[in-house]
């Protein structure tokens, strides 16, 4: 048995809904595991491990680009609390439960106090794609790569042991880092995906634009997620948000329009679900993520939308699908499995890896 401290960014549900098979696991496995994490991540596992809530960073975004003055307003307003959470962290969790190793999931002050302490430090998340792994990317996004990657290292400073999911598979930079399939929720896995009739489509605050232009094709049936509320306008199907109706209308959609986060990316790839991917102006993880779907033919992205682009990812969809038919489904077997050597005999072999 191994006490593991676990700590998972809460900026969307992307973290959460990773860390929680992973928790699972862990806990299945006998090893004894506290958590930390903020906002959505907090709230999304709080009622099933035990959960310690600190202060996180956040991201302002409007009509799907980041507001770099309201998020940096925003964060400045949290110092104060970030210090108490580093305090509260280092008393409660590494002078009290003593943990053997910490898993983080970007979530920095459980990362710095693992090196505070020389603890052995595991990265498991998306992220690190943009700092331990080679990948194609236009040279005008060099710039945005470059600060992208500054800040994962400001983050998370050295991981003895770097897991990265990923649906793109490059070269790895170095000999502590392994790739592995996206992990999967137990509910998605469960699902069984049928050619349906509508196209489903996830719009974060407030997507305007995108609404706008889907309103002019009137041939299609879009279910509308992102603005919590139940009402019809034409061809636009809003949803309330609901877990199991969400997924049940990502399983039997034709088609996904929606941002470019990671997560659903990878649910709608394992589904067969051709994507049309949005990226958030300013987030250069997920202008990766929508130019690694298309360099793989599995859907269509777009920087500056517009009606034809739409129309172009509709007609296209039959290819999509073609493609999609050789996607690889597989479970979470592999990182779990090799999570288990890791911590065999009390963290004996990442303990062969940990880095003075």
């Amino acid at each position: 048995m191994t006490r593991i401290l676990y700590g998972v960014s809460g900026e969307g549900s992307g973290h959460s809904s990773r860390a929680r098979e992973i928790l699972t696991h862990l806990i299945t496995q006998g090893h004894e595991v506290k958590v930390v994490s903020y906002d959505r991540g907090y709230r999304n596992l709080k009622d099933s491990f035990d959960v310690t809530e600190v202060t996180g960073l956040s991201i302002i975004s409007q009509d799907n680009k980041i507001s770099t003055i309201r998020t940096l307003l925003e964060n400045l307003k949290t110092i104060p609390d970030g210090i108490k959470s580093f305090q509260l962290v280092r008393h409660l969790l590494f002078k009290q439960f003593k943990p053997d190793c910490v898993i983080t999931d970007f979530e920095p002050i459980t990362a710095y106090l693992a090196g505070y302490y020389k603890i052995p430090l595991i990265s498991l998340d998306n992220q690190h794609r943009m700092r331990y792994m080679n990948y194609k990317r236009p040279e005008e996004f060099s710039k945005d790569a470059l600060i992208t990657e500054t800040v994962i290292r400001a983050m998370i400073p050295k991981p003895d042991v770097s897991l990265i999911t990923t649906f793109h598979y490059g070269e790895v930079k170095n000999d502590h880092t392994f790739l592995f399939p996206p992990i999967l929720r137990e509910n998605v896995l469960a699902l069984r995906p049928t050619a349906g009739e509508h196209i489903l489509v996830y719009a974060t605050a407030e997507f305007d634009s995108l609404i706008t232009l889907l309103a002019n094709f009137m041939r299609e049936k879009f279910l509308i997620y992102g603005y919590d509320k139940d009402e019809v306008k034409g061809n636009l199907f809003y949803r309330s948000f609901s877990k199991t109706e969400f997924l049940q209308d990502l399983a039997k959609s034709k088609a996904v329009i929606a941002t470019a986060g990671f997560t659903l990316i990878t649910e709608a790839l394992y589904l067969g679900k051709p994507y049309f991917a949005l990226p958030m102006k300013g987030q250069f993880e997920q202008a990766l993520n929508a130019l690694m779907l298309e360099e793989q033919g599995f859907g269509k992205s777009s920087f500056e939308l517009n009606a034809d682009q739409i129309a172009a990812f509709i007609y296209s969809i039959p290819d999509y699908l073609k493609k999609l038919s050789d996607y690889p489904h597989e479970g979470n077997q592999k990182i779990t499995q090799f999570l288990d050597k890791l911590l065999a005999n009390h963290g004996q072999i990442l303990q062969h890896y940990q880095r003075n």
